[in-house]
């Protein structure tokens, strides 16, 4: 073709059909990523793809694209003529088991992931959309961090990012999944939503092991660093999965017990009847000895529908167990004391554990039930100079300000103010139960009678005799749930056999319920 025949044919004006092919064409291209060659690199890595991620979260064929001709508008460093495909993150909507949904997946393969001012852009504008349609909002972290030949606007990005995390935050669920690396500021949004899920491989962290090298002259890998059973101990991540595709599961079973937004009541399932039963192994549940430990996870499991537990932050602070299951199909958020671990006692680890997870069911109006068998809060030098009273008092915060129903169930011990940290009746509890192994009291009897009746042990002809006598009237006397119910505390004494319909029934009674609180911008939790 010649010169003239090349300048003729550019002055044609292209046909509908021809510019809709050429579409199809560009689509097909910004869709490849980073291309064939990176995108082998990633399953080499045993990883999927972001593409492939967000296909697997999402129903077949719902998925809407958003922003995919985005384009960075950097000129320094060379990057004038270098274009990054989908600006390194897909984003859009689509559905999650008929429900929809807002996802931004990082793409590895175009420029590792990395997050420049367009690419931030498109996950802002994707937040602003789930904002406003009421829409849980899930990320998909793969990034080797912020785009350095754009300094500020990379960094400019972030804090727009970080801003809408705050904006959704108790507005829509936020999810993240964090499937490769994730470090430096990066690692602050996940931070700052709801759930943080971490693929086995994956690393997060704000500085990494080479700083901390130079800077502190410390030694030590990446997955010691931030890997995720790291992150698991510390408290920030609450899932390990194996794989994406495990991550992904999760990320589906945890959406299947959460509302769209705040003004939605908790999905349902089945058809809403009650179905209570009583179940004899509870009456022989608890041991005699209420010394010796127990699993708190099978009379969870035993209560609930279907045996279903999707227990939260396994790993960290395991003296307190919390996560999500469902009464009658309704979904609850269950709270814990786990007596195999450290007694079951609360420590600073365990009040921030369960403060939060409380503060998240009463911001998406899920009821609450709590099982207590506490014996107090964990004595220690190391707990009082780490703050113990603060972080205790997160959980009296938490649980006085929650307007969801609440309702609370005495295992065994409950002492001291351990007793009221785990919403007991002055808490606001709308319903308080306990089993006839209760022991409510200001401290455990052996404590209280070695004060109480300490001079009386001293004169007696035989100590140790006297005191198992006083043992006996005070539990007898004061370590009783019936000294509650006299004063109205405690509002039934049941069997543990008749713990589930107890449930179902007030639930059912409580789903109208409606409390008004004093007008105010906000409380100030002890942080």
């Amino acid at each position: 073709m010649t010169q003239r025949d090349t300048e003729a044919s550019a002055a044609t004006p292209l046909t509908l059909r021809a510019r809709i092919e050429a579409l199809r064409r560009q689509r097909h291209r910004l869709e490849q990523g980073g291309g064939p060659d990176r995108i082998a690199r990633q399953h080499q890595a045993g990883k999927l793809t972001a593409r492939e991620r967000v296909h697997l979260l999402i129903d077949h064929d719902t998925f809407q694209e958003l922003y995919l001709f985005a384009r960075h508008r950097c000129t320094a460093f060379g990057m004038a003529d270098k274009e990054m495909p989908g600006e390194g993150v897909i984003t859009g909507c689509g559905s999650v088991d008929g429900r929809q949904v807002f996802v931004a997946a990082q793409d590895f393969t175009v420029a590792g992931g990395s997050v420049g001012e367009m690419h931030a852009d498109k996950i802002c504008q994707t937040m602003d959309l789930a904002l406003k349609c009421g829409s849980p909002f899930i990320t998909i972290n793969d990034s080797g961090g912020a785009r350095i030949q754009e300094g500020i606007d990379a960094l400019s990005g972030y804090g727009r990012i970080f801003y809408r995390n705050v904006l959704l935050s108790g507005v829509v669920p936020q999810i993240a999944i964090i499937a490769g690396p994730c470090a430096g500021g990066a690692a602050y949004s996940p931070a700052l939503m709801d759930f943080i899920i971490m693929v086995r491989g994956s690393e997060m962290f704000i500085t990494g092991p080479e700083v901390l090298k130079q800077v502190t002259g410390e030694h030590v890998t990446g997955a010691e660093l931030g890997g995720p059973e790291a992150q698991v101990r510390s408290g920030v991540a609450h899932f390990i999965a194996e794989n994406d595709q495990e991550a992904i599961e999760i990320c589906k079973r945890l959406l299947s017990f959460l509302p769209s937004n705040n003004l939605e009541d908790p999905p349902e399932r089945g058809d809403g009847e009650l179905r209570w039963f009583t179940d004899p192994v509870l009456d022989g549940i608890i041991p005699d000895d209420p010394r010796e430990p127990y699993d708190v996870i099978p009379i969870i499991k035993r209560l609930v529908d279907d045996g279903d537990f999707l227990e939260i932050q396994r790993g960290f602070a395991d003296n307190a167990v919390i996560g999500f299951a469902r009464i009658d199909g309704n979904t609850v958020g269950i709270v814990a004391n786990q007596p195999m671990v450290m007694a079951g006692v609360l420590d600073i680890d365990a009040s921030d554990k369960i403060a939060r997870f409380v503060r998240f069911c009463n911001a998406f109006n899920i009821p609450l039930i709590t099982f207590v068998d506490v014996p107090g809060f964990l004595p220690g030098v190391a707990q009082e100079r780490g703050g113990i009273i603060r972080h205790g008092a997160k959980m009296l915060f938490a649980y006085s300000a929650t307007t969801s129903p609440k309702i609370t169930v005495i295992l065994r011990k409950a002492y001291g103010g351990a007793y009221l940290a785990m919403c007991g009746k002055d808490l606001g509890a709308d319903r308080v139960a306990a089993w006839p192994s209760s022991e409510i009291a200001v401290m455990g009897p052996e404590g209280a009678v070695n004060i109480i009746f300490r001079d009386q042990i001293k004169q007696a002809e035989d100590p140790a005799a006297a005191r198992a006598e006083f043992l006996r009237l005070y539990r007898a006397e004061f370590a009783s749930p019936y000294v509650g119910a006299a004063r109205n505390l405690i509002d039934s004494i049941i069997a543990p056999s008749e713990t589930r319909r107890y449930l179902s029934l007030a639930l059912a009674s409580l789903r109208t319920k409606r409390e008004l609180r004093p007008q105010k911008k906000h409380g100030l939790v002890p942080l």
